[in-house]
């Protein structure tokens, strides 16, 4: 089997393809996979390409509790079918027990119940298994495997050393997170966000005095402005260190609030600029009050995507969506995510979308009330 580890799509260096030849280096591949170190978790890996080996889409859950199996078995097929892949492999991760033997038989390894509702899952989608393995203590077992080597209590021991498909992620800047827990606490905010806070409170009478007086375009203009400046402090050697202050912070905040603006820098993600955005949105969702960080969040899940790097473009909306459940970008980018579309169709349709940057004609730009930042 092959795959192909996520990459900077800017980069210069060409993707490789790595050759996953066992099942236990696809066990040992699952954090390169999936962008972090899963735990207690099950993994749908779609195969596809004309031998049908090439490994394509991987999505995720939580173990559920039983009575869910059926329910998560049925979302995680539902979502890895939109790649239309020839075959998937099932992989449960866990530390959980051996189950007991019934009858004087010999015990069984866990999760059989979520795995059999897989298994009835991809039948009803046409979708065959190729199989399913338990990865647990350093160790992979096949579940239907009839050796000695797949009996409860045994197991083989993953491969030792680094692997082709890490070495490969590395070399394309991919970075694991220990578990998906680090992701989130790559995006959580500062102990004392007092400073953001009272810089956004300021700024918010500042830019409506600035639309009285000039109009919202003006406004307009000031927010790209300030997503200029930032961007310059943001981008790798500018010697500044990536040090944004509280003022700068409160100008690119409320200047996304409005759509237009959004919509002009999201381009910011498919040029030059795409480093300098991402450190951008991170540390403005991290410093951000509710609800101003809905829409960082949502342009760093644009950013984190476009790079390959799903595992962190679906906490970046998670933060979105909990911060703004009514948030129609993060909505949409969310509901295309669970559908796996692939980073190339959603840079095709963010440079279609965007094209020349559009001027707001007035106040009507900007229909919704100005949240009251939170105290």
């Amino acid at each position: 089997m092959s795959a192909r580890p996520n990459r900077d799509p800017f980069s210069d260096v060409e993707p490789c393809e790595v050759r996953l030849g066992t099942l236990g280096e696809i066990a040992a591949g699952l954090p390169q996979l999936l962008g972090f170190r899963p735990a207690e978790s099950v993994v749908l890996i779609g195969l596809g390409g004309a031998s049908g080996g090439r490994v394509g889409m991987t999505v995720r859950a939580d173990i559920p509790p039983e009575e869910l199996a059926a329910v998560v078995a049925r979302a995680l097929v539902r979502s890895v079918s939109t790649d239309r892949p020839e075959a998937v492999v099932v992989a449960v991760v866990s530390e959980a027990p051996d189950l007991p033997g019934r009858a004087g038989r010999r015990g069984e390894l866990p999760h059989r119940v979520l795995l059999h509702e897989l298994t009835i899952a991809l039948a009803r989608a046409g979708i065959p298994l190729r199989d399913a393995l338990l990865v647990r203590a350093g160790s992979w077992w096949s579940f239907d495997c009839p050796h000695a080597c797949c009996l409860p209590g045994a197991g083989t021991p993953l491969p030792s050393g680094v692997t082709d498909l890490e070495i490969a992620s590395i070399a394309m800047g991919v970075v694991v997170a220990n578990s998906r827990e680090a992701l989130e606490r790559r995006i959580e905010g500062p102990a004392d966000a007092t400073g953001v806070r009272e810089a956004c409170l300021r700024h918010a009478g500042e830019r409506w005095a600035l639309a009285a007086e000039q109009g919202w375009a003006a406004v307009a203009d000031d927010a790209c402005a300030a997503v200029e400046e930032a961007l310059g402090v943001c981008a790798p050697g500018s010697g500044s260190g990536g040090q944004l202050t509280d003022e700068l912070v409160a100008r690119v905040l409320w200047g996304l609030r409005d759509n237009h603006v959004r919509d002009r820098v999201l381009a910011t993600a498919l040029g030059p600029d795409a480093a300098a955005a991402e450190t951008l949105w991170t540390e403005c969702t991290r410093r951000a009050p509710t609800p101003l960080d809905a829409a960082p969040a949502t342009l760093l899940a644009v950013s984190t995507w476009l790079r390959g790097d799903g595992a962190m473009a679906n906490v970046a909306l998670d933060r979105a969506l909990a911060s703004d459940p009514d948030h129609l970008l993060a909505q949409l980018l969310s509901e295309a995510l669970t559908a796996c579309m692939k980073p190339e169709d959603l840079r095709a349709m963010i440079a279609a979308a965007t094209g020349p940057e559009p001027r707001p004609a007035g106040p009507g730009a900007e229909p919704e009330p100005e949240p009251e930042p939170e105290r």
